[in-house]
């Protein structure tokens, strides 16, 4: 485990010895050498004897060669700090139980009988176990010592030198346990469980592996908890079932990791396999602490037994993905559903609204040729087709400023022609020039007075870039064209979810709108769309010409003069830092709670498109964390939009936070 609550999890399918204790344990023992830095390790169920021993688990000789096979494998785990699950049949008075056996630093910590045994179709378990009930031994002898027995175990990490954050619970069930519809993690998991292991022979049918797999991840997002399911393998007896070998690791609902299994389509692996993954309890901690409803059910909880083991304060880097476009999908089957979730979504918003404004009344944008106005455009047209209204209804307005550019002016034209909506074009410079003079303003120390707009133009390009600094010019061409816009009646948003983030527009300007469906669609994740919108909406034409320019445009609100070439002067990423890099900084801060230290440890590891100096990163952490904090009274008042991922900053649904809070605990990290 490590300081920001990672805790590393293998699960091991087994080369097995079927009714032979004495090599099934030192297999276990070698394979237990093959991950000597996991905190927990899980094997499959009565992996000890072999699953599929059948009535030879009535023979004296099997049970007392597990009991030594125990004690062998207790033996190897001396001096670690690591946690070993193994299944095996315990006797107890008359009965026989199917366990699990946790085992740390030499010892048998406790051992958990299987509550639910599968009896029907190609099952016979209760021709030789019984079912645990909660009524058994609390305690039983094993190998000359006392060992806690019990349904009601549950396995207590303690970290050395790291408080409450170096504290987790592990549940366990076996098998069958998660198929019946309330299986004994779910109490587990309220009684503080947030990793639960499964030790699983289930074997392998035709569909079997995905309901599997949904079953683990299911449970997992049920619980917001870990969960990890060790399976047996095709060594098990073959007499009348395969063994898939199938080992799965879910974190809230998402699957981290997924062995090979017989049936894959890949060469059957007949030796002993694990697959590791670092699962954040300290995330699901957060998560349970935000989802206020999980605790509701407590009333009706059993009480559990803790044990406590220690894991080791250290770890060494991250067996996890870590993405750095977490916002963004993954390229594969669901790419495309996902894409379209997203569209549907934005849609369906606008449709409702659409639907209580007066008939045929204009949907009126402000098309800069830049990403977030085109995705806002691309929205309002596909809503339209969908309520079968001309596109025409679509109004876009673009208003050309001193920023300006030819690229993006002709990217903003040309994409309302080919999309076929209405359109007008306003230049804007003379209204600010004029209201630079009325309020007295020398923009960039440029004494107006006397200047008519082209001198004041050749004047502004006389202006170092060095200098180019000044507020209220882009404030007065920012809020001119909202006032342009809000003249001609409804208006449809385009402002992004990172933008909201950073307090990247102008008060009561490009910060105003009566709808915008982009609010929770962060800059990567529109940049991504209007890619995918190009390359898989439109044939090769120039609609998607046009917008994959306009992709490949550099990111500027243009409000500060062009250079003398023409091109973009104002990069809004040289200013605040890579979007890339704020968004991933957003979805940890805002979606999973974590600190800036854990944000930046993360970073190490994130599969950025491009690498990125850490220097870079934490100032670009610093200005996230500034802005965030201090531009939050803009988003104490921001126009209606739809809620699309995970993330939100709309005070009216997810995010609620006072505009005079301090930043300065976040900005504290160690930067280390």
């Amino acid at each position: 485990m490590n300081r920001y609550g990672f805790v590393r999890l293998t699960c091991a399918s087994l080369r097995t010895a079927v009714a032979n204790p004495t090599a099934n344990a030192a297999e276990i023992v070698r394979v237990l050498k093959s991950v000597p830095d996991s905190d927990i390790v899980v094997f499959p169920e009565l992996c000890i004897t072999g699953y599929t021993c059948a009535d030879l688990f009535g023979q004296s000789a099997l049970l007392e060669a597990g009991m030594q096979a125990l004690g062998r494998v207790a033996e190897a785990t001396a001096g670690r700090a690591q946690l070993v699950i193994v299944g095996a049949p315990i006797p107890v008075g008359n009965s026989l139980f199917n366990c699990a056996v946790a085992i740390d630093d030499g010892a048998i910590l406790g051992i958990v009988p299987k509550q639910f045994l599968p009896n029907y179709k190609e099952f016979y378990e209760a021709r030789w176990f019984s079912p645990a009930i909660g009524k058994e031994p609390a305690e039983i002898a094993l190998n000359g010592r006392c060992v806690p027995f019990g349904i009601d175990l549950l396995f207590e990490a303690r970290v050395r030198d790291q408080g409450p954050a170096g504290k987790f619970l592990l549940g366990i069930e076996i098998c069958e346990d998660l198929w019946v519809p309330i299986p004994p993690s779910a109490f587990q998991a309220m009684a503080g469980a947030t990793i639960l292991a499964n030790l699983s022979a289930s074997n392998e049918t035709i569909g079997k592996s995905r309901y599997r797999t949904e079953l683990v991840a299911g449970q997992s997002g049920r619980c917001v908890a870990a969960y990890a399911m060790a399976g047996s393998g095709p060594t098990e007896s073959t007499t009348d079932v395969v063994f898939g070998g199938h080992c799965l690791i879910a974190e809230n609902g998402v699957l981290l990791a997924e062995s090979p299994r017989v049936g894959d389509g890949e060469p059957i692996r007949r030796d002993s396999y694990t697959i590791t993954r670092d699962v954040d309890v300290d995330r699901l901690r957060t998560d349970r602490r935000v989802m206020t409803s999980f605790d509701d059910s407590l009333s009706s909880l059993r009480p559990f037994r803790r044990i406590a083991f220690a894991v080791s304060p250290t770890m060494e880097g991250l067996q996890r993905a870590v993405p750095g476009t977490p916002f963004v999908p993954a390229e594969g089957p669901e790419l495309h559903r996902r894409c379209a979730e997203i569209f549907g979504i934005q849609c369906a918003g606008l449709t409702k609204r659409i639907e209580q404004l007066p008939t045929r009344t204009p949907l009126n944008l402000g098309i800069s040729g830049g990403l977030d106005s085109t995705l806002a455009l691309l929205v309002a047209v596909t809503t339209c087709d969908m309520l079968g209204l001309d596109r025409h209804l679509v109004h876009g307005l673009t208003m050309p400023g001193f920023g300006t550019t030819q690229r993006t002016r002709t990217n903003a034209l040309d994409l309302m022609h080919h999309l076929g909506v209405s359109s007008e074009t306003i230049d804007i410079s003379a209204l600010a020039f004029e209201a630079f003079r009325e309020m007295g303003h020398s923009p960039f120390g440029i004494d107006i007075r006397g200047l008519d707009l082209e001198s004041f133009r050749a004047a502004l390009a006389r202006v170092p870039a060095e200098s180019r600094c000044d507020l209220t010019f882009e404030n007065v061409q920012a809020r001119l064209r909202t006032f342009l816009l809000m003249s001609k009646g409804f208006v449809v948003g385009t402002g992004d979810l990172s933008e909201l983030a950073l307090g990247w527009s102008t008060y009561n300007g490009d910060h105003m709108s009566m709808y915008n469906p982009n609010c929770s669609i962060p800059k990567t994740l529109v940049k991504f769309l209007v890619r995918y919108v190009a390359l898989h909406q439109f044939p090769d034409g120039p609609v998607r010409q046009t917008l994959l320019s306009i992709v490949a445009t550099t990111i500027s609100p243009e409000l500060l003069p062009a250079s003398l070439a023409g091109e973009i002067e104002q990069s809004t990423e040289a200013t605040l830092g890579p979007y890339e890099i704020h968004d991933f900084i957003l979805y940890h801060a805002v979606r999973l709670g974590y600190s800036p230290a854990k944000i930046l440890f993360l970073s190490q590891f994130a599969t950025f498109t491009q690498a990125y100096p850490r220097e870079l990163i934490e100032r670009t952490m610093r200005t996230f964390y500034g802005r965030f904090f201090r531009q939050q009274f803009k988003r104490s008042c921001v126009p209606d939009g739809p809620k699309v991922g995970t993330v939100s900053l709309s005070p009216r649904g997810d995010w609620r936070m006072p505009s005079d809070a301090d930043p300065a605990e976040w900005l504290r990290w160690d930067g280390k």
